[in-house]
């Protein structure tokens, strides 16, 4: 990633001297579905520009051009970014200091943040999704609360990465809830109709369960793809890669 989307706005200094700065998570599923989204489309990855999201207990959306990585939602640590199923993701820094205030130690802000917040905190009834989306349907508040602030996040945070791509060909939908999920694909999708993006009922319904495809009807603009990840493939791959140069 380049510097200006990896550095915080914080002293340089702390860069510097103790590296804090955005990493990111998720690369090596990210790298796997971006290579076969290129497959599906028929397109050399050096030629197409891409959003992929991954989104599982854990979720992370990155924008990648030419096979690389130009910016990622998560951060130093997995905390930042997108909601997930316990994590709250981004929220004004100063929540911090304000409950610590209200008594908080600094651990217990920590679990908070980490463990009781995200999916499980607003629906107030599991991490799971597949939990949650049962309740949807039975149309318990919580619940449809929880699945709106989740797919409106990630839906803002899709639309930003098109910034340092400048043209977008597909977005890429993976991980747990990303390849099963057709209830969030579709929010997720009808809040990005800016791009001229249309599900297909029947090919949403379709890509569960390990099946990849295109989610999309328009024939013009950028197209949604669910595609399973494979993060063992990469981190095998890449290790047989280090054994033969060592040799």
């Amino acid at each position: 990633m380049p510097s200006k989307a990896y550095l915080y706005a914080l002293p340089y200094s702390l860069y510097k001297e103790h590296s804090v700065r955005r990493y990111g998570f998720h690369g090596t599923s990210h790298y796997f579905v971006s290579r076969q989204a290129a497959l599906v489309l028929q397109k050399p990855i050096e030629n197409i520009n891409l959003i992929s999201a991954h989104l599982g207990n854990g979720c992370s959306v990155t924008a990648i051009k030419g096979g690389k990585s130009l910016d990622t939602s998560m951060g130093i640590t997995p905390l930042e970014g997108l909601v997930m199923g316990t994590r709250s993701g981004d929220i004004d820094p100063s929540i911090f200091s304000f409950l610590s205030n209200l008594g908080y130690s600094a651990k217990k802000i920590d679990e908070l943040l980490n463990k009781k917040s995200g999916l499980l905190g607003i629906s107030k009834l599991s991490h799971d999704c597949r939990t949650i989306e049962e309740e949807y349907k039975n149309q318990n508040p919580q619940a449809i609360l929880a699945l709106d602030i989740f797919c409106y996040r990630l839906a803002k945070y899709i639309a930003s990465y098109t910034v340092p791509l400048s043209k977008l060909d597909a977005i890429i939908f993976t991980g747990g809830i990303g390849e099963n999920s057709n209830i969030i694909r579709e929010k997720v999708l009808n809040l990005l109709t800016i791009f001229g993006l249309s599900v297909d009922q029947n090919k949403n319904l379709a890509a569960r369960f390990g099946q990849s495809g295109i989610i999309t009807n328009n024939q013009t603009g950028p197209v949604a793809l669910v595609i399973p990840t494979n993060e063992e493939w990469v981190i095998a791959q890449d290790s047989a890669q280090l054994i033969l140069e060592a040799q």
